[in-house]
């Protein structure tokens, strides 16, 4: 692992920090990308900007909520990781949703145009975790478990590597994600689907991850992942969730 990539006096670069930022720029070019195909005006990348602040705010906030108690709190608010995937999807998608209602731009379009890149990032972002030692799972005795002497805690017994199980489902779910955009799935669909499997894969992960348990065996990440497969389920289902999207030569809106 490579928790600090280097130091420019007392301010400390990350690998956590650098994958976040490479996620970042690789997600708003995937997004730009596929704002083109489904012939959507580029300005809706400004929703994207905001949301991107939105995010990190909302990841960080949901973050030392959840630590409350373990550490000071602006010990917890500079930690060099500690970001809630949860945290930054509501603030994320919900300052996006708020700025694209204010430029009258088809918000579930923009939203389907956006999954690729939302998969892809949170996929670098993990990587991310990864390299710094965060957010892992339980001790293991498999052969790819991995200990992290400088983790966030730092451990020596093996553990499961989550972050890189979720960032394998990812590559898929983002690949995926492209493929039925391609085919000319219905936006509905195509947002269903990312946030029915999304939930479903953090639900699995979360079983083997470190996280305290709040109802029964379930964690807070556990109840977040069933609301959110909920979500997914609920717009497949939708009148209008079996059409066709305007991704192809039609300029219809959905």
């Amino acid at each position: 692992m490579f928790p600090v990539l280097f130091r420019i006096g007392a301010f400390e670069v990350t690998s956590f920090g650098v994958m976040v930022a490479v996620g970042a720029l690789a997600g708003l070019w995937l997004l730009r990308r596929e704002l083109a195909r489904s012939r959507l005006p580029d300005h809706a990348i400004d929703a994207a900007l905001w949301g991107l602040i939105g995010g990190l705010a909302g990841a960080k906030a949901l973050w030392v909520f959840e630590h409350a108690g373990e550490a000071p709190f602006t010990d917890l608010l500079f930690a060099r990781a500690g970001l809630s995937w949860f945290g930054g999807l509501a603030g994320g998608v919900g300052i996006g949703i708020a700025v694209l209602a204010a430029k009258r731009v088809p918000v579930l379009r923009v939203l389907a145009a956006a999954t690729p890149a939302l998969a892809f990032g949170h996929l670098l972002g993990r990587i991310g975790c990864f390299l710094v030692g965060d957010d892992y799972g339980r001790p293991t005795d498999l052969p790819w478990g991995v200990a992290f002497p400088e983790g966030l805690p730092p451990t020596t017994v093996p553990v499961h590597p989550t972050q890189l199980y979720e960032a394998a489902f990812l590559g898929w779910l983002g690949w995926m994600l492209l493929r039925w955009r391609g085919r000319g799935v219905a936006d509905r669909v195509v947002l269903g689907r990312y946030l029915l499997l999304a939930g479903i894969a953090r639900f699995l992960i979360e079983f083997v991850r470190v996280n305290e348990a709040v109802v029964g065996p379930f964690s807070v990440a556990h109840l977040a992942s069933l609301a959110l497969a909920a979500a997914g389920l609920i717009l497949i289902g939708s009148p209008g969730g079996r059409g066709r999207t305007g991704t192809g030569n039609s300029r219809r809106t959905t």
